[in-house]
């Protein structure tokens, strides 16, 4: 039998909203932004560095690169807590996922801003 000792009222109940919180705004921006390329009148470099050169585009975009990381974030940590036992193996992989998200989102930025 597993004893598990819950810390506070809400063990878990944080995560799960935040997951399911960023899901949401990625799904929001994923048809925002479906719906703005179909109606593009031409596939073309230029015209891609026209969309997204609007501030606002460029905001929300930015919020959709730190959702998918923090979404990210909480998938992986939970399988690396339910599934790697060990303590030292548990917490390289921790800080492995951490600093590849972290430059994930850095590149991200950069190539919206570099545009």
């Amino acid at each position: 039998m597993v004893n598990r000792h819950a810390v506070g009222a809400h063990y878990g109940l944080k995560d799960w909203l935040a997951q399911r919180a960023t899901a949401i705004y990625m799904a929001l921006f994923t048809l925002f932004f479906a719906v703005c390329t179909l109606c593009m009148p031409e596939f073309s470099y230029p015209a891609w560095v026209e969309f997204l050169a609007s501030p606002s585009v460029r905001f929300f975009a930015f919020l959709f690169v730190l959702s998918l990381c923090y979404h990210a974030w909480i998938g992986v940590r939970d399988i690396w807590m339910d599934y790697v036992k060990p303590a030292g193996a548990r917490l390289a992989l921790h800080l492995v996922t951490l600093f590849l998200l972290i430059g994930y989102a850095g590149w991200a930025v950069h190539i919206l801003w570099r545009l």
